[in-house]
C-alpha cells in the first residue's frame, strides 16, 4: 500500500517574492502552469510570476500579497491532486488536496456526511467513505482506492450539483439553535493588536450570558482546533491592519458555511456604520475558517488607528452584529 503525500507543506525557500531567483522559483512557476496559470518555468520571480501567483491565491480564497507564503505553498501542491491520483484514507497528518474535496463532494451529493468540503481527509470523510462501501456492498477498509472509486464515480454522474451534507446539517443547526447568546459558546480570536477590542467583546458577550474563550495566537490552525475542541457555536478570528475593514466567511468552490456568510454580511454595514471604511463580506479559504467546525468569521479591522481611537465604537458594533446573527442566523431565503 503506497501511503498518501502527507509531506508538510512547508519550502526551505519560502517565502519567495518578486526578484527572487532558483530553482525553487522554477518548481513555484511549474506548479502555477499546472494549475492552468502560465508561467515560464525559467527560475526568474518577476512581474509576470506575481501577476500569476496573485491570480491563484485570489481564485483559492487566500490573501493576495504578491508573496509565495506557507499557506500558499501548501494550496498550490493540494491543487496538484485530483481523484484518483492517489489512494486515499485516514492518516495522521491527515491527508490534505483537491483529490479530497472531490471525494468528499461526491460523498455529500450521495447522501453520506462527510463533514465540510474542506479537502482534509478526517474522521468524518473516512466514516461517511466506510458507509459507502458499506452500503455499496463493498469491502469496508476506509480506502478510497480504484474499485471505490469507480462505484463512486458511476454513482456521481446521476447527480447534477452535489450537495454536502453538512451544509444541510449547519442550516438545521442554526435553525433549532435557542435565540439567546445564553450559555452559547463562543471563541474570539485575535494575532495580537486588538487586545482591548477582543477582550472588551468577550466581556460584552459574556454579560449576555455565553460561555467566552479568548484566544491569543499566531497560528489559525491552532485556533481552529482549539475552537473545535472547545465545540464552539461561533467563532470570531479578529485581526487590525491598514488595509479598510473587511468580513470573511468560509467558502470553497460551491460550498460556503451558510451561518458564517449570514454573520459576516451582517457585520460589515455595522462596522462601516461606525465610520470605518470596508469591503463587502468575502468568502475565504483561510486556514481558521476553513478547519473550524462551526460558523466562523474574519474581521480585518482597518486602517490601524482607526482600532485604537474607535475601539468602543467597534465592540459595541461587533456585539450588535453577533446578537442580530443570534436572533436571524440564516438568510431569509435559504
Amino acid at each position: 500500500m503506497t501511503p498518501p503525500d502527507t509531506t508538510p507543506p512547508g519550502h526551505p525557500a519560502l517565502p519567495m517574492a518578486e526578484g527572487d531567483q532558483g530553482g525553487a522559483v522554477r518548481d513555484l512557476q511549474r506548479r502555477l502552469t499546472a494549475v492552468g496559470l502560465h508561467t515560464a518555468a525559467d527560475g526568474v520571480f518577476g512581474p509576470h510570476t506575481r501577476q500569476m501567483l496573485n491570480s491563484f491565491q485570489q481564485s483559492r480564497g487566500l490573501m493576495v500579497s504578491d508573496v509565495c507564503d506557507t499557506s500558499t505553498w501548501a494550496a498550490l501542491v493540494e491543487a496538484g491532486f485530483a481523484l484518483g491520483d492517489r489512494l486515499l484514507y485516514l492518516t495522521r497528518p491527515m491527508t490534505r488536496g483537491d483529490d479530497v474535496a472531490q471525494l468528499q463532494q461526491h460523498l455529500g451529493g450521495l447522501g453520506f456526511d462527510a463533514g465540510r468540503i474542506d479537502g482534509i481527509f478526517g474522521p468524518d470523510t473516512d466514516h461517511a467513505l466506510r458507509e459507502f462501501q458499506r452500503n455499496s456492498g463493498l469491502t469496508i477498509d476506509g480506502l478510497g482506492g480504484p474499485a471505490t472509486l469507480h462505484h463512486l464515480g458511476r454513482l456521481g454522474n446521476r447527480i447534477d450539483r452535489p450537495a454536502a451534507v453538512a451544509g444541510v446539517r449547519e442550516r438545521e443547526r442554526l435553525r433549532s439553535a435557542p435565540r439567546n447568546l445564553h450559555q452559547r459558546r463562543v471563541v474570539v480570536a485575535h494575532g495580537g493588536g486588538v487586545d482591548a477590542i477582543a477582550h472588551a467583546l468577550a466581556r460584552s458577550l459574556g454579560e449576555a450570558g455565553a460561555e467566552v474563550v479568548v484566544i491569543q495566537h499566531h497560528d489559525p490552525s491552532a485556533v481552529a482546533r482549539q475552537a473545535n475542541e472547545f465545540r464552539s457555536e461561533l467563532l470570531i478570528d479578529l485581526e487590525v491592519g491598514d488595509a479598510p475593514t473587511w468580513c470573511a466567511y468560509y467558502r470553497s468552490g460551491d460550498f460556503e458555511s451558510t451561518g458564517g456568510r449570514r454573520l459576516a454580511e451582517i457585520m460589515t454595514p455595522v462596522l462601516i456604520g461606525v465610520g470605518l471604511a470596508g469591503a463587502p463580506a468575502q468568502g475565504m479559504r483561510l486556514p481558521t475558517l476553513r478547519e473550524s467546525r462551526m460558523p466562523a468569521v474574519m474581521i480585518h479591522i482597518g486602517p490601524t488607528s482607526e482600532a485604537v481611537t474607535n475601539a468602543a465604537a467597534i465592540t459595541a458594533a461587533c456585539t450588535e452584529a453577533i446578537a442580530a446573527w443570534i436572533r436571524d442566523p440564516l438568510d431569509p431565503e435559504v
